[in-house]
């Protein structure tokens, strides 16, 4: 049977452990902080063509570089980001990659989302040019799968929101903790 005084320890510990997460997400309220940037590069994208679910393309995804104040390191060769454009001209996207800590752990990423935005926007995007990111819409909903005995374990526990823009060569996603 647990003492008085280990009760006591496992009530100040329960009342600790509760105030750390109401601040970390008070009811009610959606708070995020910037983890990460990946700065993708693709290469030009293989049409399949028409398909059930639209416009049908598979990009490869051949580097880049991860910067900021969660995480560091790189963008390893390889995966793809599998794509759609769907009939209402949204581009839904399924990217699946691996980033290289810098410390050398790898984490794998299945990124979802979406883009659109104005016909000419859209175009000129698909023609390489240099588009202004606030001028459409480019989401995403990203996981991580970090190794467990890794100090990137963190990037399991936790749901994250890519704001994205997209460039000639690039992908370049701003991750965010959802807190």
């Amino acid at each position: 049977m647990p003492t008085r005084r280990e009760l006591m320890g496992a009530a100040a510990l329960l009342a600790v452990q509760g105030d750390a997460l109401a601040a970390i997400a008070p009811a009610g309220e959606v708070r995020t902080r910037f983890a990460f940037e990946a700065h993708v590069t693709v290469d030009a994208p293989h049409v399949i063509g028409p398909s059930a679910h639209g416009l049908r393309r598979i990009v490869p995804i051949r580097g880049g570089e991860v910067t900021g104040p969660l995480l560091q390191g790189k963008v390893v060769p390889g995966g793809a980001d599998w794509q759609f454009v769907r009939p209402d001209g949204v581009l839904q996207i399924e990217a699946k990659y691996t980033l290289q800590a810098a410390d050398g752990a790898l984490i794998m990423v299945t990124n979802r989302g979406l883009r659109h935005g104005p016909p000419d926007v859209i175009d000129r995007l698909a023609r390489g040019e240099a588009v202004d990111p606030s001028l459409y819409y480019f989401r995403t909903s990203a996981e991580f799968e970090a190794p467990l005995d890794s100090k990137h374990a963190w990037l399991n526990r936790a749901l994250f929101i890519g704001v994205a823009q997209r460039t000639a060569a690039a992908a370049i996603i701003k991750f965010h903790e959802l807190l």
